[in-house]
């Protein structure tokens, strides 16, 4: 038996915001557009691994570092401190918005689990128009680890005061979820990214089409 959660926190990169804007800025350093997607999943991998050893994986040094590399040292510090930078400026989706804001009419607190850092964040959430409905910041460099480990949602659920079964993630990323399960919590999983879950990762207790589809089945769960 899975009851509603009272904290639903959604991971931001990818489903919340729009990384492809990214990709413009890329060709303005003189990069193909397509090197986004490798450049992002390098990016993800190395911070796993540094986390994976023990050692911390600040989000802008990370990505700094993964650019340099998946462009072959091709660009300048300028070049790299123009795209990351990019980052602070990312639209979000169409569904964001009104997710969030359901949730937060229906007294759910609502927060974001993410690996930039709380000011960053915040900066992002603001101009984005979603700062409203969100009501707690939690970060992989409050935690001192990256997602998918179990203490980052662990760590979430003690900072956010609530039993780590009435927490719920909210992910397009199948092996988010997947970490949010192992550690306890409950996941929705958007199917914008992915399409399909796949078999190697533990199933999402509520699945969805997009962000309000997901809300709606979280708050639905008895």
């Amino acid at each position: 038996m899975a009851y509603p959660p009272n904290v639903v926190l959604f991971d931001v990169l990818e489903t919340l915001i729009d990384l492809d804007p990214l990709a413009v800025r890329l060709e303005e350093v003189g990069q193909p557009a397509h090197i986004l997607e490798p450049w992002f999943l390098r990016f993800q991998r190395d911070a796993m691994a540094l986390t994976l050893a023990g050692d911390p994986a600040p989000f802008e040094a990370v990505a700094r570092e993964s650019l340099r590399t998946e462009t072959k040292l091709a660009l300048t510090e300028w070049d790299i401190d123009y795209v990351v930078e990019g980052f602070a400026t990312l639209p979000t989706f169409d569904d964001a918005v009104p997710a969030l804001k359901k949730l937060s009419e229906a007294g759910v607190s609502v927060g974001c689990l993410t690996v930039n850092s709380p000011e960053k964040t915040r900066s992002f959430l603001e101009g984005a128009g979603l700062y409203e409905f969100v009501d707690r910041i939690v970060t992989a460099q409050d935690a001192g680890v990256w997602k998918p480990h179990p203490d980052i949602y662990r760590f979430a659920a003690k900072h956010l005061d609530t039993p780590i079964e009435r927490l719920a993630l909210v992910a397009v990323h199948a092996w988010d979820c997947h970490g949010a399960k192992r550690a306890g919590a409950l996941a929705g999983w958007c199917a914008r990214l992915e399409c399909e879950p796949g078999d190697v990762f533990l199933s999402a207790d509520v699945t969805g089409g997009d962000l309000v589809e997901v809300a709606d089945k979280l708050m639905s769960l008895h």
